[in-house]
């Protein structure tokens, strides 16, 4: 099974409030590089684009964020959802993620919350929200004591800041907005959003000196 954190350097947090444009958007995103597409169940929309893309856009790999339930496990696993990523965790919901068979990234902000998950055999989490929970400095710091686990940062990473969280040992991916402006969504510019993810692909760790 392919890690999350190991399928593309960004992962774009998309939320979409129109179904219809699933497919265009997650067209452009694919052509632009970023093949990991987590899409957020915050709409009504969400569970109709998943299943869209993942029928129409084989290229794509479409997994779900916001999963905060055992009913959205399930009702994404439906949708066709590849992966499944939730802003935090509880015993029943870590479970549920476990049994669907997919991957998944459990959120996680503090210490406990990840030596809690070390105990349990999860190593690859979500750090979120990742800026106001500390930035790099605070991942930083788990790498020494906890080198076995590994992230993606999402929550106020923009393109300037994302180098700097690839450059840590322990982080895999990010989770990002940034090359999906509302604008570009509303007026359909998918060759704008292609374009922005085309940039965002080839964002790696700054050279060190």
């Amino acid at each position: 099974m392919t890690s999350v954190l190991d399928l593309a350097p960004v992962i774009p947090v998309v939320v979409i409030e129109d179904a219809a444009d699933a497919v265009p958007l997650a067209r452009a995103l694919v052509a632009g590089g970023l093949p990991a597409i987590e899409v957020t169940l915050r709409t009504p929309a969400a569970l109709d684009a998943i299943r869209a893309i993942a029928a129409e856009v084989p290229e794509a790999t479409v997994g779900a964020g916001t999963v905060i339930s055992t009913a959205n496990v399930a009702a994404a696993v439906s949708a066709g959802s590849r992966f499944l990523v939730s802003p935090g965790w509880t015993e029943q919901l870590l479970e549920a993620m476990k049994e669907s068979g997919q991957p998944f990234l459990p959120g996680v902000s503090t210490v406990s919350e990840v030596v809690n998950l070390l105990e349990r055999g999860v190593s690859e989490m979500k750090f979120f929200p990742a800026e106001a929970a500390g930035g790099t400095a605070y991942l930083k710091s788990l790498a020494g004591p906890l080198p076995q686990a590994r992230f993606c940062p999402t929550g106020g990473i923009s393109r300037m800041s994302a180098p700097a969280y690839l450059a840590l040992p322990n982080v895999g991916c990010v989770g990002g907005t940034w090359m999906l402006p509302p604008d570009a969504i509303a007026t359909k510019n998918w060759s704008r959003i292609e374009s922005l993810a085309a940039e965002a692909s080839t964002l790696t760790a700054p050279p060190t000196a």
